[in-house]
């Protein structure tokens, strides 16, 4: 990725997505997405997200679309990647939560996280930080399925 200096524009969108983070339903459906939803298979991940039924469906869907979202402002040029990827490692801590069962996942749900990805895959400073993240979700993974 080519080193290029943010403007005002892409520092005004990165402070208001992380506004758009410290909105109340926001922050529980985060600390749930975060800390307590750690599904071990696809019928475990999809029995919240495919199921509107589940009191937690609506914080899924907020969380990940969110990021989802984010991901394309960036894909779309609307802010700099660079930018973004030092401001932000919640997206990627997302798509990492799920990497263990992902093919799994798009082959109900093709679309599943996809806009993250392909930020992995095109810029080169995502994909250090997504590699990075991994490696700590995957540590977590492991630490809670021993406690």
């Amino acid at each position: 990725m080519e080193r290029m200096l943010a403007t005002p524009a892409d520092a005004d969108i990165i402070l208001k997505l992380y506004e758009l983070r410290r909105e109340d339903v926001m922050r529980q459906a985060r600390a749930w997405m975060l800390m307590e939803f750690w599904p071990d298979t696809v019928e475990d991940f999809f029995a919240v997200a495919g199921n509107f039924r589940d009191p937690h469906n609506a914080w899924f869907r907020q969380v990940t679309t969110y990021w989802e979202m984010a991901a394309a402002m960036v894909l779309h040029g609307a802010v700099s990647a660079e930018l973004f990827v030092d401001c932000n490692a919640e997206g990627f801590f997302i798509l990492a939560k799920f990497a263990h069962i992902l093919d799994e996942i798009r082959e109900r749900n093709p679309m599943f996280m996809a806009k993250t990805s392909e930020l992995v895959d095109r810029f080169t400073a995502a994909e250090a930080r997504y590699s990075l993240v991994l490696k700590n979700v995957s540590a977590r993974r492991e630490a809670l399925k021993k406690a």
